[in-house]
């Protein structure tokens, strides 16, 4: 008996193992014409297996794709798209630029300084008491997730008075943030299924 792991490693194990063998025959067809009958039904066969694709743009181009990278790029027939080119898929992806910036503490994040900024622009009045009030308690949020240990308000007033460059001055007489216990529920107790079902039969 030929075990898979005795043979020959599978390009793309998706198709399988026949698939693979009926390509590796359609190389091996003298006759062009035969080879090229044969390469198309081979590509019926590989679009059965994934019929769920087949709304799919380019499908068949993928398809055509894949048969090439199956034959190794050995199969000379003419092919009805212009396939991928075997230098193609090895070639690194262009890198990708990304807009680095500093952070003044990890722990508060970027979105965290973009909306105090954002918070300082506001003029004075309820809707920026608002504002503040729920970044303090994000701060606060933020800050115990990291360091997993409470913290004490003031704290969360100093730096978010640092990251406002002194715009926002807010001290613990002025604003009580949410306790932690409550903006981090730990230990939360397990639904009794039984109890609520005992309930609802009275």
């Amino acid at each position: 008996m030929d075990y898979n792991t005795k043979q020959k490693k599978l390009v793309l194990p998706e198709y399988g193992r026949n698939i693979q063998n009926m390509v590796d025959y359609c190389v091996s067809i003298e006759d062009r014409d035969e080879r090229t009958r044969c390469a198309n039904s081979i590509i019926v066969s590989m679009g059965n297996l994934f019929p769920h694709l087949r709304d799919i743009n380019d499908f068949k181009h993928i398809l055509w794709d894949h048969l090439a990278i199956m034959a190794d790029f050995k199969l000379d027939i003419d092919y009805p798209y212009d396939i991928v080119k075997k230098e193609e898929l090895n070639t690194k992806p262009a890198p990708i630029d990304y807009k680095l910036s500093s952070i003044h503490y990890r722990h508060y994040g970027k979105i965290i300084e973009n909306m105090i900024q954002r918070a300082t622009e506001f003029p004075e009045g309820p809707e920026r008491d608002q504002l503040v009030k729920l970044i303090a308690n994000q701060m606060k949020r933020s800050y115990v997730v990291w360091n997993k240990d409470s913290v004490e308000d003031e704290k969360i007033f100093k730096d978010l008075f640092e990251l406002s460059k002194g715009l926002i001055n807010i001290t613990p007489d002025q604003l009580k943030l949410t306790d932690c216990k409550e903006l981090i529920p730990r230990n939360p107790q397990p639904i009794n299924n039984k109890k609520n079902n005992q309930r609802k039969n009275r």
